[in-house]
């Protein structure tokens, strides 16, 4: 029969497991208390204060107030720093701003005269959600200049229904196709998911299938075990990565206007990131369901916070910081930049070495952290 005594002791036993085993009870804790913390306050599907460079040849009222206008809007933030074309088109090809608002010359002197002058308004549409919004409230913005600066005098240009236009150029992803932002960061996110889980399992694998003490048995030293471990994964991760790009180019149409040896290069590096993180993971954890536990907890505010599935820019400045620590970030802007933009390795460089620091610091740690003894 049913025992009530026994089926408490039974229950007891649990408690007292979970007791000691504090990093699951961390996560029960902590876990949930990120996941609010992340959809709360972090995730935001309107993303305001986009980076904008200005290019000004015409310096007038209406420019001015145009310009102000876009400020107030909050879904621009002006930059003055880029002061030609040239420095502006570099810095929206490494994705450092999000548009760029050409004013020309003879603006004010073809407006008062009628004739419907134009702003050049490019924006780096690789993620259509991120400027789409922002750039529906041009219209507005544009009415808000007629209806402050075009006053007594001027007023006749009101029969004109539009007395100047703003053209607007979606670059890299004219149609706003979402599956182009998409379909290349699923390769990041794939390989950050499988590959540190697999890695993170390599150590406590041994440790509970009590093989553990036949490596340590081995001469071979702690970076030896460690990168001998991970250095199978690297040809998952690139076959991963070939499927994917197939996929991506035959079956979804993806453009491909970048070099395929760069592409290579940098799936390269991430799997090595990825690797590293997860052979960390699995020299820090006790059991296979701590390195899972922790695998889970790295790879949420991965996917959440490194511009795969949400707008990077969209987030307060705080989620940013985080996010700018997360490889998946880096990776995100190296694969759509190289695919989608045609990116050198120059345009490159600022997204990668930030990669290669975090691979030399996690194995770092894993070696630090590697318990020679099964204590």
């Amino acid at each position: 029969m049913f025992s009530i005594k026994r089926w408490w002791a039974i229950v007891l036993k649990e408690f007292l497991q979970l007791k000691r085993d504090r990093v699951t009870f961390a996560m029960m804790v902590v876990l949930p208390i990120i996941q609010l913390a992340l959809f709360g306050f972090a995730i935001n599907t309107d993303p305001k204060h986009l980076p904008t460079a200005v290019i000004v040849y015409d310096k007038s009222e209406f420019t001015r107030t145009f310009l102000a206008s876009m400020q107030t809007s909050e879904y621009f933030a002006i930059d003055t720093r880029y002061d030609t074309p040239q420095s502006a088109q570099t810095a929206l090809q490494r994705g450092e701003i999000q548009f760029i608002l050409t004013i020309p010359s003879d603006f004010t002197q073809k407006l008062l005269r009628g004739e419907k002058p134009s702003l050049l308004l490019e924006a780096d549409a690789t993620d259509p959600v991120t400027v789409s919004i922002a750039l529906a409230s041009v219209q507005g913005i544009a009415e808000q200049v007629v209806k402050k600066d075009l006053k007594g005098s001027l007023t006749a240009l009101w029969s004109q229904k539009e007395p100047f236009d703003v053209r607007v150029h979606r670059l890299y992803n004219p149609n706003g196709i979402n599956q182009y932002n998409i379909i290349p960061g699923l390769m990041g996110t794939v390989m950050t998911m499988t590959l540190t889980m697999m890695t993170a399992l390599a150590i406590t694998r041994e440790r509970e299938r009590g093989t553990m003490e036949n490596l340590l048995a081995t001469p071979a030293r702690p970076l030896e075990i460690m990168t001998g471990k991970i250095i199978p994964y690297v040809f998952i991760g690139l076959v991963q990565a070939s499927l994917i790009l197939f996929a991506s180019h035959v079956v979804f149409g993806v453009p491909f206007n970048g070099s395929i040896p760069l592409v290579y290069m940098v799936a390269l590096l991430f799997i090595a990131v990825n690797l590293t993180i997860g052979i960390t993971i699995s020299s820090l954890a006790q059991n296979m369901l701590q390195a899972l536990q922790l695998t889970i907890f790295y790879f949420l505010p991965s996917i959440l916070l490194s511009g795969f599935m949400f707008p990077f820019y969209g987030m307060p400045t705080w989620a940013q910081y985080i996010g700018q620590m997360l490889p998946l970030t880096y990776f995100n802007r190296l694969i759509r930049g190289i695919i989608l933009k045609g990116n050198d390795f120059s345009m490159l460089w600022p997204n990668i070495w930030p990669l290669i620091i975090i691979a030399l610091v996690m194995m770092t740690l894993a070696v630090r952290f590697y318990k020679k003894t099964l204590d």
